[in-house]
């Protein structure tokens, strides 16, 4: 829980204000939010970049973002437009459109997610002068801050134009969490040594296309049809647009307003009308030493917003009632304030350690690519969020990291989330069918209407050639929807979505399973053929053509997971009411037979291992040639994209034992090891203690990490076995987008997965957290410099502080009308009431492993206590 201090709405620059010789540095750094300190320290909410670098504009672009569920817009500077350094871009939640290009003679078709017009526009010039550019006059000072805590971006920059004169601009700009169709920015400009004749221009530009990933410059990017422009009133621009093929109207209205001394100024207007875009400008008298306040309001509305007419009408409204800026960051500070209450995670670090602010940037944006205002809509949670163009804003199976930061702290969100999957289920149905299977195929790519959307081709930017995509083999999306849906069920004992929603799609997944298993008489075993893992390396095998007979067999993480989905689907049959049961199997036209018959192939599906007990990624991966890793590393630096590396070289990474992200691993990180000792005997494989270091040691020097989410699983697989390790992979983990480690894609939008997947390191793995059984289990390891981690977690009604160092775990338990819940510490089981506590005093270091090593857990050195008079009870 965040500490409350007071915070200030006024414009105050005065404590920190910048000259000259303001020191700049060299990359971002990190500094305090205005305002009393918050427990944790005055450095841990604020992200500064005190420089001003062209090259690094796109990366700050999508870092700095805002957005609030309902739409993010891109922390552009309000005077540029689209070059090669600046991109403005605002994205509405699940607002996508299809268009059609022409690829080397081959018509692709791809859906979208649109650059909405860009309301940001806002620029000056004085007296006949040219409009404002920063990078027409000589910068003397610039500093930019994202302030996490209140969701603000700041930029303050003075500058010295071509005529001598010296300006001052302060900016303040926020995308309204408290109400989502709203958005403004205002400057303060200070005429320093000059007075003059001020000309404000104020614009919406509807001309904007996507153009914001340059591997789809050769794609179509139009996607707007602009129907109206104009302006209403005196101070008020409007601009309706459609989207080409799905039809989505938006309008966006901004008011734009000049104060002086707190007064607002009468000043001359005039409206100008381009053939897509809308723009005023403002005159007024500026004088030296006297601040000019321009304010900028903004209202969205689409034709599909809920409780409208008609979303011109709804924007003039909106608008019409909205304040000015300090009213607006008044209510969305508080909306902040309230969210961070809930999501924070506190840290006990290093005084000089980075840590809690880069984890709460993670959080952040988190947040704003889906919030209490996502719930409404009917969309899914993007691998980039809503903040660039980047994989076309469509939903994959990132969802899986996600997932367990929503379902233990929002978890009517998560709900909302899934839903979005089961709105779908009738679309994957029919992608099941076509491709000759029974139950629900949902697809590796999804976007408005559910049908799979990744892409035929593919550009290379190493080669420059298209190439055939066959990542949509990737059918193991459809556990890891099985998996997030038994996994909220386990964090809120959500029985209604379960009975209504969820069931229906688990035991399609199933169907779908049994309907891809072949049997195989000579092994007496089934078999899943013509696949692609996680890994995404591997299309096909070495010598075959990728379009005649793509993919692998037998993907060991695809197999195993899809005998848990099996094993899930007959659990979640008997947890249904009898009347519900009865209901959805006549529904599906499923019966009990065919539900029992699952149990063979869950038992029976091939996992393939060598003797020496490697799980093999798929059949044939130990045949695969061994690859030269320090090779290519000292001649190409970076390969984290080996794929592209060697096709540019006329190679393939089908020939050998490499690996883009975690894939074996993934099972390490999805289940807990007594959960993989019961899968693995029930599939009749062997599986002990040393089954998992001896993959993780396989698997980690075979790991190229070209995704984001590699750098998580594999933390997590490391924590109980090398903790220093884990600690420094879940530090690069933090740096995935705010230093851009892969070189270049985060200015395309950030990596939502990853940054859950890091906050989620703290939060379940360091913390030992696992649902299993209606019991939540607790087991800390704490890195040697992680000292303290404060949470606090929902589960199943119950909102619990969890306060654990390195000697004693501390749960707490709010007070409210529920039934109690158990939870665990190495199989010490307590009940807990809301308004108890709880702790544990944990075991060393050397205690552990003796314990670990032990068939069944003792209580040798814990003590519990659950006593509300006493809560230590003498531990």
């Amino acid at each position: 829980m965040v500490e409350q201090s007071g915070f200030a709405a006024e414009f105050d620059y005065g404590r920190r204000a910048m000259n000259s010789d303001d020191k700049a540095g060299s990359e971002g750094v990190f500094a305090s939010s205005r305002g009393d300190a918050p427990t944790g320290g005055r450095k841990t909410w604020s992200l500064v970049y005190e420089d001003y670098r062209p090259e690094q504009e796109g990366l700050r672009e999508a870092i700095c973002a805002l957005g609030n569920g309902y739409f993010v817009t891109r922390a552009a500077a309000p005077d540029c437009a689209a070059d090669r350094v600046h991109y403005p871009g605002t994205y509405l939640a699940g607002g996508y459109n299809r268009l059609k290009s022409d690829i080397r003679g081959r018509e692709v078709e791809n859906e979208d997610l649109v650059n909405f017009p860009n309301w940001l526009p806002l620029t000056f010039r004085v007296d006949d002068g040219a409009w404002f550019r920063m990078e027409d006059v000589d910068l003397l000072s610039f500093r930019q801050e994202l302030d996490l805590r209140h969701g603000v971006l700041y930029r303050d920059l003075r500058f010295r134009d071509g005529f001598g004169r010296t300006t001052r601009w302060r900016e303040r700009r926020l995308v309204s969490m408290a109400e989502p169709h709203l958005a403004g920015l205002t400057v303060e400009l200070t005429a320093e040594d000059w007075s003059g004749q001020l000309m404000v221009r104020s614009a919406l530009d509807g001309s904007v296309t996507n153009c914001g990933v340059a591997r789809y410059r050769e794609l179509a990017g139009r996607h707007l049809d602009v129907l109206e422009r104009g302006h209403r009133g005196v101070d008020t621009l409007l601009l309706r647009c459609q989207t080409s093929q799905s039809g989505r109207g938006i309008v966006q209205v901004a008011r734009t307003q000049l104060y002086r001394n707190g007064t607002e100024i009468e000043a001359e207007r005039t409206t100008r009308v381009r053939k897509k875009q809308v723009a005023q400008v403002i005159s007024c008298r500026i004088e030296e030493g006297t601040p000019v306040v321009i304010e900028k309001t903004v209202a969205l509305h689409t034709s599909r917003d809920w409780a409208i007419s008609e979303p011109g009408l709804a924007a003039l409204r909106t608008l019409g009632q909205a304040g000015r800026f300090d009213t607006l960051l008044a209510a969305h500070s508080l909306a902040w304030k309230h969210l961070w209450e809930t999501c924070d995670i506190q840290l006990e670090i290093p005084a000089t350690s980075q840590i809690e602010l880069k984890l709460r940037v993670h959080v952040f944006h988190l947040l704003q690519t889906a919030s209490e205002h996502t719930i409404d809509l009917d969309v899914g949670i993007p691998a980039r969020g809503w903040h660039g163009e980047a994989y076309r804003g469509h939903i994959f199976w990132d969802e899986l990291f996600i997932f367990p930061f929503l379902s233990l702290r929002l978890p009517m969100l998560a709900r909302a989330l899934l839903r979005y999957r089961h709105r779908r289920l009738p679309e994957a149905r029919r992608a099941a069918q076509a491709a000759g299977f029974k139950g629900a195929m949902y697809p590796w790519q999804s976007g408005s209407d559910g049908r799979e959307e990744t892409q035929r081709v593919h550009l290379n930017p190493a080669s420059g050639r298209w190439l055939p995509d066959n990542s949509y083999r990737q059918r193991h999306i459809n556990s890891a929807i099985a998996y997030n849906i038994w996994q909220y069920h386990q964090a809120s004992d959500d029985s209604e979505f379960l009975y209504t929603y969820g069931a229906e799609m688990l035991l399609q997944i199933a169907r779908f399973w049994v309907s891809a298993a072949t049997y195989n008489p000579a092994i007496d075993r089934y078999e899943i053929k013509g696949v692609m893992g996680p890994d995404e390396y591997h299309t096909a095998y070495p010598g075959v053509d990728p379009d005649e007979e793509g993919g692998i067999d037998n993907s060991a993480y695809t197999n195993v997971m899809a005998a848990w989905v099996l094993t899930c689907a007959r659990d979640v049959i008997d947890l249904l009411p009898g009347v519900r049961r009865d209901h959805l199997c006549e529904q599906l036209g499923l019966s009990l037979d065919e539900v029992d018959g699952w149990q063979e192939i869950a038992c029976k599906l091939r996992v393939p291992m060598t003797v020496e007990g490697i799980i093999e990624q798929f059949d044939g991966y130990d045949e695969l040639e061994e690859f030269d890793w320090d090779g290519y590393r000292e001649k190409y630096g970076d390969i984290h994209r080996l794929d592209r590396i060697l096709e540019a070289e006329g190679d393939t990474p089908n020939r050998y034992k490499v690996s883009k992200q975690a894939d074996v691993l993934m099972l390490f990180y999805l289940f807990s090891s007594d959960e993989l000792v019961l899968l693995f005997e029930q599939l009749g494989y062997p599986f002990d203690h040393e089954t998992i270091s001896k993959n993780v040691d396989y698997y980690l020097s075979r790991t190229a990490h070209g995704s984001t989410l590699s750098q998580v699983v594999h933390s997590w697989v490391v924590a109980r076995t090398d903790r220093p390790h884990s600690w420094n992979l879940f530090l690069r983990g933090l740096d995935s987008d705010i230093a851009d480690i892969q070189g270049g894609t985060t200015p395309e939008g950030i990596h939502v997965g990853a940054m859950a997947g890091t906050v989620d390191l703290i939060q379940r793995c360091y913390l030992g957290v696992e649902m299993r059984a209606n019991v939540l289990h607790f087991d800390p390891t704490l890195p040697a410099d992680l000292r303290r981690i404060r949470v606090r977690l929902h589960y199943r009604r119950q909102t619990l502080d969890i306060d654990v160092d390195h000697d004693v775990l501390t749960i707490r338990s709010g007070s409210l009308t529920t039934t109690p819940i158990t939870i665990a510490y190495r199989a010490h089981y307590r009940d807990l009431a809301p308004g108890e506590e709880c702790r544990f005093r944990l075991l060393g270091l050397q205690e552990r492993d003796r314990d670990e090593n032990r068939k069944y857990r003792s209580s040798a050195g814990a003590n519990i206590t659950t006593n509300k008079a006493s809560p230590w009870n003498g531990a």
